[in-house]
């Protein structure tokens, strides 16, 4: 049976209403900021309180690891430190499948991970961390084409060794393809490490309240481009707005035994513009960088003094087991550890030289050659303004 409804009293409806609207206005007020935090492209605020800590990553379109632009929650309570220490290194390659070190990988870096004990501890990773087992690069009958991956758990061996963050911005991250790179993303967050160097992507690791920025740049379309100068210094200059120190990474350059110079203008290699690493990496100190920590030769380059901050234009090669070259110039290598005030102004720093014995691992060289190789280099390449190491591998102080 069909009830009939009660029709409003005369005037009721609109006094309802009237009780109603402000009731309604405030429960529409909190749903949309609810929902406008939620949809935020900034994301959740991840803690990022120095070593070991949870990563914090901003990416554009990539996954997005925390917020750039806010430090650790509660931060603010921390006393800030005067200074941090970073540590890097240069090229690293732990294995490419099927020849992988025994165990797993886990005695790699054994013979330096006593070394690798900074608050922020850099490496590019010249390869991939997946199981993908076909290259996009390389087809199935090329010759003379090189792609480098070892198994995703190996981005464990370098949580192990000390490193903190790596730089994903050069030519073998994307060996295998978009899906290689996205793996290895997974496979380093899930280490808890960060990383650095996509397109748009400025990268935190704060040590206590200390905000410390962390950019990586590449000549490939996958990577922050280190081609395009004015993008690079704007995204410099964001970073710098946000942080207390920042720190630039680059693979730049030509690669092998006879490419140790830096010479103005861009560099070619197997026709690829590898772009102009001395132009590029005092653009991005004009736009508020506090260091250039270079990689992607393989051989270890001079550093510069530009406007007080320091240019390490090549580390050289750190690991490559099984897949560089041990030999002359090629082998050698070197930690270099900074340490930077919290306003990004030098305080200190020191080169440690390292050399891969077979089959490609790191260790500290009794002979120290890369002290030698670096001070010439960087005498004969930017004169006064070039970095003077001691016998004991401390850099002098700026002079330029």
């Amino acid at each position: 049976m069909a009830v009939a409804r009660r029709p409003w009293p005369p005037g009721a409806r609109s006094a309802a209403a009237d009780l109603l609207r402000p009731l309604l206005t405030v429960v529409v007020t909190v749903v949309l900021a609810l929902l406008a935090t939620a949809c935020s492209p900034s994301g959740p605020v991840v803690p990022s309180a120095g070593r070991g800590s949870a990563p914090s990553t901003s990416a554009g379109a990539s996954a997005d690891q925390g917020t750039p632009g806010a430090g650790a929650a509660g931060s603010q309570d921390q006393p800030a430190p005067a200074s941090v220490e970073v540590s890097a290194v240069g090229d690293v390659i732990m294995g490419a499948t099927p020849q992988l070190p025994p165990d797993e990988g886990r005695h790699v870096f054994d013979a330096v991970a006593d070394r690798l004990t900074a608050d922020v501890v850099l490496a590019n990773l010249d390869q991939a961390l997946t199981d993908i087992a076909t290259s996009t690069k390389c087809g199935a009958t090329s010759s003379g084409c090189f792609a480098f991956r070892t198994p995703p758990s190996y981005a464990q061996r370098l949580r192990e060794a000390g490193f903190t963050v790596v730089n994903l911005a050069n030519n073998h991250s994307h060996d295998f393809g978009d899906a290689g790179l996205r793996d290895s993303q997974a496979a380093l967050t899930a280490a808890g490490l960060r990383y650095t160097g996509l397109p748009g992507q400025v990268t935190r690791h704060d040590v206590g309240s200390l905000r410390v920025a962390i950019l990586g740049f590449a000549p490939y379309g996958w990577a922050q481009s280190l081609l395009d100068v004015p993008a690079a210094q704007r995204l410099v200059g964001q970073a710098a707005e946000q942080a207390d120190v920042v720190l630039v990474t680059i693979h730049a350059g030509a690669e092998g035994a006879d490419q140790t110079h830096v010479r103005p203008g861009s560099e070619v290699f197997l026709g690829e513009d590898r772009g102009d690493a001395m132009a590029f990496s005092r653009a991005v100190i004009d736009a508020g960088a506090d260091a250039v920590l270079g990689a992607g030769p393989h051989v270890l380059r001079g550093m510069e003094w530009y406007r007080g901050r320091l240019i390490a234009y090549s580390l050289g090669n750190f690991t490559g087991y099984r897949t560089l070259s041990t030999d002359g110039p090629v082998g050698i290598g070197g930690i270099l550890t900074l340490r930077l005030a919290a306003d990004g102004t030098w305080d200190s720093g020191r080169l440690v030289g390292t050399v891969m014995v077979d089959p490609g691992l790191a260790q500290v060289d009794p002979g120290q050659q890369a002290l030698g190789v670096v001070r010439d280099l960087s005498r004969a390449d930017f004169g006064e303004c070039g970095v003077d190491i001691s016998a004991a591998g401390e850099l002098s102080a700026p002079t330029c």
